[in-house]
């Protein structure tokens, strides 16, 4: 895996500082069990005041919010972790940008074997497809077409779930909850890209969604992470019709950042 070089260092630090400053700007004071000092200039806990609750120097932790070039202990990162009510996801996204767990070794598109891409043409007809890291669509069926209309472009662009999401007005028609789809779409974009650091791949697609969605430069100042999964997501049909399809996905074997997604619907259109 290739070395990071002087100005990826320096983008994680940057993105470090930040993280822990929205992190610790969502937490009163009284949710850490600490007295109320009257008017504050800012939201949540003071720097100290963290600093405090996680057992370490006020300017040893400042210096991190400054993103200076220190290290820190697996010791203090953990108890920064607890004070800071990191959720699983979170922490291992901190240690990524401290330095303190290994960034994923695919630096660039894997190719997808011919196997593999012909899955979603099997699950038919169910909405099916297969992605990479960056929510390039590898491959899929017709039934995804037909589901997530607009996806498939005439400008020959390899299909794009995050553009879709954010860039293509029928999504904000087909799926029902939008603003937390789409909130939830771009934290798993940012914990991708996280472990990812200085991936131009990544760095194009973040730089597309800001210049044309203004949601996306709204969020990503706010540090959202989240990892992928299955769950359930309300699309509407093309006949009007709700439909609250089940969704799961599984990583292609010896391929880890590429994902077949497989959907099915339990329920009618309401």
């Amino acid at each position: 895996m290739p070395e990071s070089g002087p100005s990826d260092v320096q983008e994680r630090r940057r993105d470090l500082a930040a993280f822990l400053r929205s992190r610790r700007e969502r937490i009163t004071p009284r949710e850490a069990g600490l007295p109320s000092t009257g008017r504050r200039r800012t939201p949540g806990l003071r720097r100290e005041e963290l600093a405090l609750l996680a057992g370490m120097s006020a300017t040893w932790y400042t210096y991190l919010e400054q993103g200076r070039d220190i290290r820190v202990s697996d010791q203090v990162l953990d108890a920064l972790a607890v004070a800071l009510r990191l959720d699983a996801h979170e922490r291992d996204h901190l240690l990524r940008l401290a330095g303190r767990a290994p960034a994923a070794e695919e630096a660039g598109p894997v190719p997808v074997a011919p196997e593999v891409a012909a899955v979603p043409l099997l699950l038919q007809p169910h909405p099916a497809f297969l992605i990479d890291g960056t929510y390039e669509v590898l491959s899929h069926n017709p039934a995804t077409e037909r589901v997530f209309p607009g996806l498939v472009t005439a400008d020959g662009r390899r299909p794009n779930f995050a553009r879709w999401t954010f860039l293509e007005p029928r999504a904000r028609k087909v799926l029902v909850d939008w603003e937390p789809e789409a909130r939830g779409l771009l934290a798993r974009v940012r914990s991708l890209a996280g472990a990812h650091p200085g991936d131009p791949r990544f760095r194009r697609l973040v730089e597309e969604l800001h210049e044309d969605s203004a949601e996306v430069r709204d969020w990503w100042p706010r540090f959202e992470v989240e990892a992928r999964g299955g769950g359930h997501k309300r699309l509407r049909a093309p006949d009007g019709g709700v439909v609250t399809y089940a969704y799961t996905a599984f990583h292609a074997a010896g391929r880890p950042e590429q994902t077949l997604v497989i959907y099915a619907a339990p329920n009618a259109p309401s």
